[in-house]
């Protein structure tokens, strides 16, 4: 495959283009993600897995992140409220994340900076919500066919068995991860569809769709040595034996286990890569060093779409490779 340079991003920010003569590698994997870093964050040791493996690995980001918070002090001036070049940063740090975990293929959906990072505010329950005023070029705002089609374009070109994305509340409510769960679903279907704008090219229906998930016993687990260990710091507010964060999801409802511990430090090299976003001092590093690289290292997902393949060796009955059960 063919890894785009700096150069090249600058040059054709939309993506990293596989060339028409290559050919498609046997397992192709897409995901569609809200903003950079959330790739990382959710299925960074998943993707370094499959790349590894050999699978073609495409990722499509929505938007470029613009209204995220700036960790890094001495690049405060990037904000949305101030010079409002982040998203311009974050384009970088991406790429980056990608070449860390050895994705080459990477893509912002219709174009980088096509649609802007709508931001959330938080209801009185605390749960994430759309904000009052959003701008009419954000991601929350955008006509559901136009933007589905730049990914039923994607599809059709790829051919992935396999897309991942949220679940309907975007994990946590966020506008654009629900807008995004929103997309990638329509564009599933709708590039199977044989009378679906042919000029983005011929159907193709994916096989699999998974939605991403955080183990609620995981979490709980998690929640519990840390609290034990005397750090009551990290994901403050959660207790570990109370209502958690919809985020949680119960493990009844989990098909799917990816264990990718040999990759998390390429997963951990790749949230290094979001500086702006991911501190080393906050919660996902701490989680890390007090409970150890496995914590980071399996990655859960729901199958929504196919026919699932528990493996024999699960204790749990779960699948264990998102391509199960495909020749």
């Amino acid at each position: 495959m063919v890894q785009a340079s700096r150069s090249d991003h600058a040059a054709r920010p939309d993506h990293a283009a596989r060339p028409d003569q290559e050919p498609l590698a046997d397992r192709r994997l897409l995901l569609v993600h809200a903003h950079p870093d959330d790739e990382t964050i959710g299925t960074g040791a998943t993707m370094a897995k499959y790349v590894a493996e050999g699978a073609h690995v495409t990722l499509v980001t929505c938007t470029l992140g613009e209204e995220g918070e700036v960790l890094v002090e001495s690049l405060s001036h990037l904000a949305s409220d101030q010079d409002d070049r982040l998203g311009q940063h974050r384009i970088n740090e991406l790429a980056d994340a990608m070449s860390a975990l050895g994705v080459t293929d990477h893509r912002f959906l219709g174009g980088a900076g096509r649609y802007r990072d709508t931001g959330m505010a938080y209801s009185p329950e605390r749960t994430a919500m759309v904000p009052p005023t959003i701008r009419g070029d954000s991601f929350w705002a955008a006509d559901l066919v136009e933007a589905t089609s730049h990914l039923v374009e994607v599809i059709r070109e790829i051919h992935p068995q396999v897309l991942v994305t949220y679940d309907e509340s975007g994990g946590y409510g966020h506008p654009d991860h629900v807008q995004a769960h929103r997309v990638a679903m329509y564009a599933a279907a709708l590039a199977a569809a044989p009378s679906y704008r042919l000029d983005l090219g011929q159907p193709w229906d994916v096989t699999k769709v998974y939605w991403t998930a955080m183990s609620e016993e995981r979490l709980r687990e998690s929640l519990r040595h840390l609290r034990a260990s005397g750090d009551l710091s990290t994901f403050e507010g959660m207790d570990p034996e109370g209502p958690l964060p919809p985020m949680a999801v119960p493990d009844k409802l989990i098909t799917t286990e990816i264990e990718a511990n040999a990759y998390v430090r390429l997963k951990m090299d790749a949230m290094k890569a979001h500086a702006t976003q991911i501190s080393l001092e906050g919660p996902f590093f701490a989680l890390s060093n007090n409970l150890g690289d496995e914590v980071w290292g399996t990655e859960f997902f729901r199958l929504v779409k196919g026919i699932p393949q528990a493996d024999e060796a699960s204790d749990r009955g779960r699948e264990t490779d998102l391509f199960a059960g495909l020749a």
